[in-house]
């Protein structure tokens, strides 16, 4: 009997380059696949892409699988960066990473592994695929053992076709396991830090990257008793909750008695007026919310959960916390919190749970806050 042959996505990373070599050791017939999706500026001194090339090939060639490099930069244009910038231009935040797992690395690569002779693909994400215990034929996706590096919030828009198709070995170790494992093998990248922040923008400037693309014009940034403490530079540029680089002084009115002065956080924006409001505390009323509405659904069994209690993520670093489904169709829904929720901020995805379930999620759409 012939082994299965598994395409696995190889980053350069240790993550993928261990779930490589485990699946070696599982028995299946491995072949890696390089992904480069972005090529505008490859050359810059903030695009890692052809070292990550050679941290993979180099890692392929210690652990005996063979590789390819192939190059999806036109799909990753039309099908996630254009709108990640339409998002940003409408005032609201997108995550570009879960667009890229449902457009690019379980569809695009999938496709591509496909016409390799692909049984299954694989990837080094932290997370699990099991049959429905309940449900013969249906696939539930699993948040991984390790909770600290749990990926399913990233993974919610796979469908049944993609996950019946898709290994992740990772999901059932924890990631100082994963780093153990690279040291022994003696693997190139054993010590390489894991990348963070989006995959085209790299470690660069925020800011400076996104004025190369949008159009964007300053107007005032405002208290909620509408008295102007400063200018903002573009709506686009800022995200509800943001404390950093909001660029607001001491405002001598809003200073305590001893002189100091709470924090400043972008609460809100007035896509009408083009204005951004502003607020004074972690805490204030117009950074909590108790309800959300979510659009753009898709849900991992096909169809929409039952309404009733659940628990959600709004944020990738959050916490489960609870809360009542009330779907609308498929394809809409809305939550409500037993806790306020800190900066529910249109655009990010709300994602939910039944217990260790991914049920699937969609895009936040808009939020009633406590003021």
């Amino acid at each position: 009997m012939s082994k299965k042959k598994v395409v696995i996505g190889m980053s350069g990373g240790v993550d993928s380059s261990v779930a490589a070599w485990m699946l070696k050791e599982q028995g299946y017939e491995v072949i890696g696949l390089f992904m480069k999706n972005w090529e505008d500026d490859d050359d810059s001194e903030y695009c890692s892409t052809r070292q990550d090339w050679i941290d993979a090939a180099s890692v392929a060639d210690v652990i005996g699988v063979d590789i390819e490099a192939v190059n999806f930069a036109a799909e990753y244009k039309d099908r996630v960066f254009a709108d990640f910038l339409r998002e940003y231009q409408a005032g609201r935040t997108p995550n570009p990473d879960v667009l890229c797992n449902a457009e690019i690395k379980f569809k695009a690569f999938l496709d591509h592994a496909m016409t390799l002779g692909a049984d299954l693909i694989a990837t080094g994400h932290y997370a699990r695929v099991r049959q429905s215990p309940t449900q013969a034929g249906q696939f539930e996706l699993l948040k991984a053992v390790d909770a600290t590096k749990d990926q399913s919030y990233f993974l919610h828009r796979l469908n049944q076709a993609q996950l019946s198709r898709t290994l992740f070995p990772l999901g059932e170790i924890p990631k100082t396991e994963v780093r153990q494992i690279a040291e022994k093998l003696g693997l190139p990248n054993a010590q390489k830090k894991d990348s963070t922040g989006i995959c085209f923008i790299g470690e660069r400037p925020f800011r400076e990257f996104l004025n190369r693309y949008l159009s964007y014009k300053p107007g005032p940034m405002k208290t909620p008793d509408g008295k102007t403490v400063g200018e903002h530079v573009g709506l686009s540029f800022y995200t509800l909750g943001q404390r950093k680089g909001i660029g607001i002084g001491g405002v001598k009115s809003y200073q305590n008695a001893d002189g100091s002065s709470d924090a400043w956080y972008v609460a809100r924006k007035d896509i009408a007026n083009n204005t951004l409001y502003v607020v004074q505390g972690h805490d204030h009323p117009w950074l909590l919310s108790p309800a959300l509405s979510a659009d753009q659904a898709s849900w991992i069994a096909g169809t929409a959960p039952q309404a009733g209690q659940l628990s959600a993520k709004t944020r990738y670093r959050q916490a489960d916390v609870p809360c009542v489904l009330q779907p609308d169709g498929d394809a809409l829904f809305a939550l409500d919190f037993e806790q306020a929720q800190w900066a529910v901020t249109p655009g990010q995805s709300a994602v939910l749970y039944d217990g260790d379930i991914c049920l699937g999620g969609g895009i936040i759409a808009g939020s009633t806050g406590l003021a």
